[in-house]
């Protein structure tokens, strides 16, 4: 399967205006269930923004009990967050300043997060201080080799916009706001620095399913982002998308067969890299 077609329609219902995430989300997080069992106890969000992916995460994860923090440095984010009801407790802090005592957590999580902040290593440090020894730390971001998974541009974009291939991914980079795209080794030595003893990684996103994110992502916040060239998120505040709206559940089950149509699923994967990393002793 491409991607989990219950768990593709769970995200178009909550994004209703943004396709190409509620893909991105699916692909995703039908990857990271599989260390599910993992997160139990009290959880600590990296980069929680408004809370519904990691609630989502949350009915998925398995019966164990789970407190979840969320931290982010967006306070509109942040609010949203609080308005779910969902977390016991939110900060609004870059998240190299954790408001923690050291080892207090039994698990974090990072999904889609950390590919976006410069001094990430920083991160790394301060999510280490804040785990208990021998805690796990999930991760998934975008493989160094992502942009070979990408198809564009097109023909059209070509001859439209005479735009080369290294304009075409820096305009990708720069609407999703990723700032770095880090090997494997590279991870590793990160994590090994900030404290971490085990580190396992696995790759997902087949090329099929990036270029299908990128299909869906063009048509819709890259049609936004080259009339407004503004981030997404503020892009979406503008037009009042962040506000909490969703899709009928049936007509969400209806278009997930649709948005998956045609995406084999037997490619190897390549785009993305999920880590699991304990905390050293």
């Amino acid at each position: 399967m491409p991607a989990d077609r219950h768990l593709l329609a769970e995200f178009l219902r909550v994004y209703p205006f943004q396709p190409a995430t509620a893909w991105w989300r699916a692909v995703e997080i039908g990857e990271l269930m599989r260390f599910g069992h993992l997160l139990a106890g009290l959880c600590l969000d990296v980069g929680c923004g408004d809370g519904l992916l990691t609630r989502i995460i949350d009915r998925r994860a398995g019966p164990q009990p789970r407190t979840w923090v969320g931290i982010d440095p967006d306070p509109a984010e942040v609010a949203l967050a609080r308005q779910l009801g969902f977390y016991a407790e939110l900060m609004n802090a870059p998240a190299d300043r954790i408001e923690q005592p050291d080892a207090h957590f039994d698990c974090a999580l990072s999904n889609s997060v950390l590919e976006h902040i410069p001094e990430v290593d920083a991160v790394l440090r301060e999510v280490g201080r804040v785990l208990k020894p021998g805690a796990p730390f999930l991760v998934s971001v975008p493989s160094a080799d992502f942009h070979g998974c990408l198809g564009g541009p097109s023909a059209p974009r070509r001859a439209l916009l005479r735009q080369t291939r290294a304009d075409y991914l820096h305009e990708i980079d720069r609407r999703t706001a990723h700032v770095h795209y880090r090997s494997e080794a590279e991870w590793r030595d990160g994590l090994a620095a900030a404290g971490f003893a085990e580190v396992r990684c696995s790759s997902y996103f087949t090329a099929p399913q990036v270029r299908r994110w990128e299909t869906l992502s063009n048509l819709t916040a890259g049609l936004l982002h080259r009339i407004h060239p503004r981030p997404p998120i503020e892009i979406q505040r503008s037009l009042g998308l962040r506000r909490s709206r969703s899709m009928p559940a049936w007509l969400a089950g209806a278009v997930a067969p649709l948005v998956a149509a045609g995406v084999g699923g037997a490619a190897q994967p390549c785009g993305g890299l999920m880590i699991v990393a304990y905390r050293g002793a």
